[in-house]
């Protein structure tokens, strides 16, 4: 059972410590959000995963990471200054803006007024000033995506690793986009974060690694606890590409408030680093390269076989590490019936992205002996680097216990008075709840085989 509604997920993800509005003190900023003590966890764990995935347990895919300002003339060769818009229509009555194509019906929203202008483009990138004068002459923009300084970096890269295709290049990192009409909490925001790959194929191979990439994907996020029921693939349309696109697979996910994207795959050809290379006539490519007189590289690779050089195609598997963060939570969220009127509200996560991955908890806050061999214990689990172990000094175990469900720890581990005298503990499993007796010395064997990350398929 996922959550009913949104507003079930973030009254949860305030209360808990998850996610907060951002600059709430002041009113907030729409499209803005902070992530708190475990939401910061959930995140890095989910990022950690894909890293893991992407590059430690591949032998063809460097990392990244590469700045957020940008080059004007980086988006202008990519194609962003010209295509990266949205529509964007005024209710005349009102004042309110909105996306012209999330508009239902041709009305405000808000004031049910059907006086809109016709739409407009409108440029979802932001600008800033670089350098002591704000006079318009020297700016850059917040990247909108990752992916540009990938292939700015392509050259560098080949030549500092010696790569030959196929190969790729993993960045996880922050993107801004000026939304207009930010919504559904974390799903459509501002600032967000990305994990991209651009993975560089040769031309004949692409389609063929495209489909590769759409089933790993799929692996893993049923690796991240994602139902494959609350899954499906949208192969979109033609006509709905966008510019680079040969080809764009989206995995969407049953959100809340709908069926949405939670993640793309696109065949983005030879278009990336066709335009990023420089404009001579001498460049042997295969790539029919844009107009560009600011670039200075040849952004291609030579073949091993005949030392011919292409510029290679791109599969691009592009996720949003909020949607991520939303779609996980939304999937452990369960509120279960426990008889006599009782309910509690459990987080099942993957023990591999659970903030906290053990609670140790005294019976007694008050009790010296109790607290010391809690926090020894603690401490010899925080060792084995497996996340964050807390110590739960609350003296209340049940309440304990609710609460390390509602936030997702897989384990509890309870020092009680037979503790002091025989060394035993007893392990709480936060989705059975069931408990075992152990002794101390089989704690962190069994912390070790429980709290660990399911293989990549």
């Amino acid at each position: 059972m996922t959550a009913k509604t949104m507003e079930e997920l973030v009254a949860l993800c305030k209360r808990r410590g998850f996610i907060y509005q951002t600059n709430e003190i002041y009113g907030g900023l729409q499209g803005l959000f902070d992530y708190g003590p475990l939401g910061v966890e959930l995140k890095n764990n989910l990022k950690q995963s894909w890293w893991s995935s992407m590059v430690y347990e591949r032998d063809d895919v460097e990392g990244l990471d590469a700045s957020i300002l940008t080059n004007p003339a980086v988006l202008r060769q990519s194609g962003h200054e010209d295509t990266f818009t949205d529509p964007l229509v005024d209710c005349r009555s009102c004042n309110a803006r909105w996306r012209a194509d999330h508009l239902e019906k041709q009305e405000c929203p808000a004031c049910g007024s059907t006086d809109l202008t016709e739409p407009r483009a409108f440029n979802l990138m932001f600008k800033t000033a670089v350098g002591p004068v704000d006079d318009g002459s020297s700016f850059a923009y917040l990247r909108p995506e990752t992916a540009q300084q990938i292939f700015t970096n392509f050259k560098n890269i080949v030549d500092s690793t010696s790569r030959t295709l196929p190969f790729g290049i993993a960045q996880i990192g922050k993107a801004f986009r000026n939304e207009v009409t930010p919504r559904n909490f974390i799903f459509r925001v501002r600032e967000f974060e990305q994990m991209e790959l651009e993975f560089f194929v040769e031309e004949g191979s692409d389609e063929e690694w495209h489909e590769i990439w759409v089933e790993k994907r799929l692996a893993w996020w049923r690796d991240q606890g994602v139902s494959e029921e609350n899954l499906k693939l949208l192969y979109v349309p033609e006509e709905d590409l966008s510019h680079y696109s040969k080809a764009t697979v989206d995995i969407m996910y049953k959100f809340p408030h709908g069926l949405e994207e939670l993640e793309g795959i696109a065949n983005r050809t030879d278009f990336d680093l066709g335009s990023h290379s420089k404009n001579q006539k001498d460049l042997n490519l295969t790539a029919t390269v844009k107009e560009n007189k600011s670039s200075n590289s040849k952004l291609a690779i030579q073949k091993r076989d005949t030392g011919e050089w292409i510029v290679p195609f791109v599969i691009e598997p592009s996720a949003g590490v909020d949607r991520g963060v939303l779609a996980v939570i939304n999937e452990a969220y369960k509120v279960e019936t426990l008889g006599e009127g009782k309910e509690r509200t459990v987080l099942s996560f993957p023990a591999h992205l659970a903030p906290i991955k053990a609670a140790v908890v005294p019976l007694k806050r008050n009790n010296e002996d109790l607290v010391k061999a809690a926090h020894e214990l603690k401490d010899q689990l925080q060792s084995l680097r497996l996340g964050r172990v807390v110590v739960e000094n609350s003296g209340n175990i049940g309440k304990s216990y609710r609460r390390h469900d509602e936030v997702g720890t897989p384990m509890c581990i309870t020092i009680d008075f037979q503790t002091l005298e025989d060394g035993t503990v007893t392990l709480r499993d936060r989705d059975s709840m069931e408990q075992e007796r152990v002794h101390l010395d089989m704690v962190g064997k069994t912390f070790q085989e429980r709290i660990v990350r399911p293989d990549s398929r």
